[in-house]
Order: C-alpha cells, then sequence, then structure tokens
C-alpha cells in the first residue's frame, strides 16, 4: 500500500506495488504555472484594475518571460474569469480556471460552480487546454464548516486553537468531501475536461471525484523539515499532484511564515495600510525560496506547480519601509506608486528578484523540452 493512504513513511529507496504516478513516468513540471488574480471582490473592495489591455498585457508577460504554459487564472467574478481565460488561451496558455467563491453557502458554491463549468467547457472547445477547479480553501473562505462569520474570524479559531474551531475541524473532511462529490458531479455534467479542486492540507479531502490532487501548499518553518517528504508522497499516491498555490512574501523572515507572510501589515477592514514596525524588505529571501521549492518539485516530479502569484495590486512599493505594503504580498512584481516601471514601461509595476528566479527555472525547464 502507498505510504500516504497507509499513513506510514515513504522511502524512495523501497519496493512499491501501488499504482505510482511518479514510477510510470510523470514528467517533471509539465505545467510551470503562477497564479493570476482576476478580480476577488469583498468587503466592499476589488483587490485589482480589470483593463483589457493591461491583462492581456501582463498574461504576455507571464508566457514570454517567464516562460510559463500555464496560468492559474482565480477570482469571484466570473465574468473577469472568462474574459482573462479567453486572452490566456489566445496566448496557448494552459488555463486552470478556479472560481473562487467567498463567503457563499452550498447551495450558492454550487450554482457559481455549474456557472463556471459552462464557461470552462466554452473555452475547451475553442480548442484551449483547460482543467475547471472547483474553487479553494472553502472551508476558511466559505460558510458552513468552521465557526467564524468571516474568513478572519475562522483562521484566527485556528491559529488560536480555539475549542469550538478544533472540534469543528475533525468533522471537515468528511462533510467537505461530501459537498465536493456532490459539486464534481454538477461540474461534470457541463465540462468534459480535467477536474479538481485545491485543497488546504488540514480538509484531507477524499480525491476520487478528481482527476487531479490539488493542494495549495506553503512552505513554513513548522513543516520545512517534512516538506519535502510530504511532496513525494503526494506525488506517489497515483494521480497527478499540483501545487496550486506556494510562495512567500518579501521581508526578511518571511520564508519561515509561508501562508501568513501578510499579517505583517496593518488593515483598514480588507484594505492594506501600512507595515507594523520592525520589518525589512528583502527581495532576495522571497526569491530564495521560489527557487527551492521549484527545485523539490522538479525533483520530486509534481506535474503542476503555480507560484503564488504575479501581482498583488493595491500592495504598492513605496520608499518609506512603513508605507511599502509590498513587503506583505506575495507578487513577484512591485506595483509602484503612481509611475510606470523601467523594465516594462507600459505596466504599472516592476518586477522583483523573485520574478527573474521563476523565469531562470522555468526557462532551464523549458529549453530542456525543446
Amino acid at each position: 500500500m502507498c505510504a500516504l493512504l497507509s499513513r506510514t513513511p515513504c522511502r524512495r529507496t523501497e519496493r512499491c506495488d501501488a499504482p505510482c504516478y511518479q514510477a510510470t513516468g510523470g514528467r517533471p513540471l509539465r505545467a510551470r504555472g503562477i497564479g493570476y488574480d482576476t478580480g476577488f471582490s469583498y468587503g466592499g473592495a476589488d483587490r485589482r484594475p480589470f483593463d483589457e489591455t493591461l491583462v492581456r498585457r501582463e498574461l504576455q508577460i507571464i508566457r514570454d518571460a517567464l516562460h510559463c504554459n500555464a496560468v492559474r487564472l482565480f477570482g469571484n467574478d466570473l465574468d473577469r474569469l472568462e474574459r482573462a481565460a479567453g486572452y490566456a488561451a489566445d496566448l496557448g496558455l494552459e488555463i486552470w480556471l478556479t472560481p473562487w467563491p467567498y463567503q457563499l453557502n452550498a447551495d450558492e458554491m454550487l450554482a457559481m460552480f455549474g456557472d463556471a463549468a459552462a464557461r470552462a467547457e466554452r473555452l475547451r472547445r475553442r480548442g484551449a487546454e483547460v482543467v475547471m477547479v472547483t474553487g479553494a480553501e472553502i472551508s476558511l473562505f466559505d460558510r458552513g464548516f468552521l465557526p467564524g462569520d468571516d474568513l478572519e474570524q475562522r483562521t484566527r479559531g485556528l491559529i488560536e486553537r480555539r475549542p469550538e474551531a478544533l472540534q469543528a475541524l475533525r468533522s471537515v473532511p468528511e462533510r467537505l468531501s461530501t459537498f465536493l462529490a456532490t459539486a464534481a458531479a454538477l461540474v461534470r455534467e457541463r465540462f468534459a475536461g480535467r477536474v479538481t479542486y485545491s485543497a488546504v492540507p488540514y480538509e484531507t479531502v477524499d480525491w476520487t471525484p478528481f482527476d487531479i490532487v490539488s493542494l495549495d501548499l506553503h512552505r513554513s518553518k513548522e513543516i520545512a523539515p517534512g516538506y519535502r517528504e510530504a511532496v513525494h508522497r503526494l506525488v506517489a499516491q497515483g494521480k497527478p499532484f499540483a501545487n496550486t498555490e506556494f510562495g512567500c512574501t518579501t521581508y526578511r523572515g518571511a520564508s519561515g511564515h509561508g501562508a501568513r507572510g501578510s499579517e505583517i501589515l496593518e488593515f483598514e477592514g480588507s484594505v492594506p495600510i501600512r507595515v507594523k514596525d520592525g520589518y525589512v524588505r528583502d527581495e532576495g529571501e522571497q526569491a530564495a525560496y521560489l527557487r527551492e521549492l521549484l527545485d523539490i518539485f522538479v525533483e520530486e516530479r509534481v506535474d503542476a506547480a503555480f507560484v503564488c502569484t504575479f501581482v498583488m495590486y493595491g500592495y504598492t512599493h513605496r520608499a518609506d519601509p512603513r508605507r511599502d505594503l509590498d513587503m506583505g504580498s506575495w507578487g513577484i512584481v512591485k506595483p509602484l506608486d503612481g509611475r510606470r516601471g523601467d523594465t516594462y514601461p507600459d505596466m504599472p509595476w516592476e518586477p522583483k528578484q523573485a520574478f527573474w528566479a521563476v523565469a531562470e527555472r522555468y526557462g532551464r525547464l523549458a529549453g530542456q523540452r525543446t
């Protein structure tokens, strides 16, 4: 039995009789990807502008400069999501279409996924390679699984290990898997391509209804010693494995905080306003983190990886450390304060060191396959 299923350590030197994606020749990083926010509205705020020329140009840079052959498009505005997917299809990118519900109940999520699946099928019939992602991190972002009125309260309950949160957490895998089985069946009625879901590791999803195992698998200091082994076991379980979100924010020490890297920021509602005291900008740490993880994914023969993320508008880079919101951003480009960039004079941002790190690693892989 595969170690991931038996919950015993898996050793690469051991003989394994389970159907193993790695053992059957899975190509390392078949999909070289990055996440791209098409518009995520909540709390009365929209995380980014959506200008057709800007989006087309950014997707072109993702393909040509970063050497990506795939993009994970996410957001909760399906019109924007479909338009961006059309631009990505024109560029020949593989599209991981991710409708990302926020603060919805089960019926509302199913309606959203059904609508998105029909849009994904239209793209697929155009000739695009499309993977339909039936949401992401639902137990955190949506109602009905964990106590709390919003994302912040639900997350805080887990971080602080509140008894009511821990009690609810025990039932998340079964209840979420039941919901996702219904969602996957609905999606397959309208979409003929591959289907997956972007899970948080604790959700322990039953992957039977899906074609691909997908986790948002950031590395933090707490899990760093076992991170490679966890990736190996995920690859070995018999279906292609995708890391749909991994990244690092842009300050000294951020590589140890994984998905919690934005906690250095102070917010008003959902809008970042300033950096807490005591943090130092460090683009090199972000770049090193991405290089290290991409090397692990290649060596462990991960099927698809999506860097988190291309750009986070609203997290503006400024010279004043207290106002340099980009320090709390996972973006590999830094939005500028009222001016255009130097590297790309038509863009309102400048690449960080992480941009060039991803371009080098993906470019090397692209060159190996020509």
